[in-house]
């Protein structure tokens, strides 16, 4: 592993607000983005305040580390990001932590949907490396889809050839993938993490990968506690990520599943859930 960078915050700073929180970890999708996938503008204004105060915002989701980047270019210097279902985390193009796949692993699941689309299954992979995601399938309707996550993609002819660390094998169902996909995937569940991400995305990673393991990594180097700790989710790739904070909330909107793990509910994405929920709980005024 890369060696660790300069510290992000003094967590022997007074208190960032009438709460003590020192680290803010949101999901993406369903949670910080509204239905329109769109950051909301309030965040950039309360990013600053936030940095004055020495609490570190981090995006935590199952899109592409270059997608994040992306989406944050403005004010990514020093923010963490928990990419990949937690798979990738990275600061500042510095890999911090990455728990790669097994490359005969990412083959089987790469035949098992072969098999599905054979069987009259509208679904496709995303084999997810470190560099790029590749897909053989070359439809526009999945490529759309494909676009929305992972800013760096190609189209291969063979996803089982190429040469990049896998670190997640990701399947989009245009059907519901928790009856569909997700039940034909029993056999990698049993040895993997396999998490229903989305309505359509179920998600094959490392056994030890998932957002959570993230966050506690991430804890544990800056020396921040799950009491100083506030996450957002609300599907059930945010579950762990949930159980690492004392501060959890899952979104109005949220699954059931996230709604009875986590410790309080915030208003919905479409509502600004989790700016809302910032701003009453640190003091921080809104635009």
């Amino acid at each position: 592993m890369p060696a660790t960078p300069a510290p992000l915050v003094d967590t022997t700073a007074p208190a960032a607000g009438p709460a003590d929180i020192r680290l803010i970890v949101t999901d993406m999708d369903g949670t910080l983005l509204d239905d329109a996938q769109r950051i909301p503008d309030g965040l950039w204004p309360m990013l600053a305040e936030l940095r004055r105060r020495g609490v570190l915002f981090s995006p935590a989701s199952g899109r592409q580390y270059a997608t994040l980047a992306r989406q944050f270019a403005e004010v990514a210097e020093g923010m963490v990001f928990i990419a990949e279902n937690g798979t990738y985390v990275v600061r500042d193009g510095v890999e911090l932590g990455s728990a790669p796949l097994e490359r005969s692993v990412a083959a089987d699941l790469a035949r098992t949907v072969r098999r599905l689309v054979a069987d009259g299954v509208d679904v496709g992979a995303v084999v997810c490396g470190k560099r790029s995601a590749y897909v053989e399938r070359t439809d526009e309707a999945f490529l759309a889809e494909v676009r929305k996550y992972y800013v760096e993609h190609r189209v291969v002819e063979d996803v089982t050839a190429v040469e990049d660390d896998v670190i997640k094998v990701a399947l989009f169902d245009f059907g519901p993938a928790e009856r569909t996909t997700a039940p034909a995937l029993a056999a990698f569940a049993a040895t993997h993490q396999v998490v229903v991400s989305g309505e359509h995305w179920v998600d094959v990673m490392h056994p030890a990968a998932n957002k959570g393991a993230a966050l506690r990594g991430l804890q544990r180097e800056l020396g921040i506690t799950p009491a100083q700790t506030m996450v957002f989710g609300d599907y059930l790739n945010d579950l762990e990520m949930l159980d690492a904070a004392d501060w959890s909330y899952a979104m109005s909107n949220a699954h059931p599943e996230v709604v009875r793990r986590a410790r309080h509910l915030a208003p919905s994405n479409t509502d600004n859930g989790v700016l809302r929920t910032v701003a009453e709980v640190l003091g921080i005024p809104l635009p």
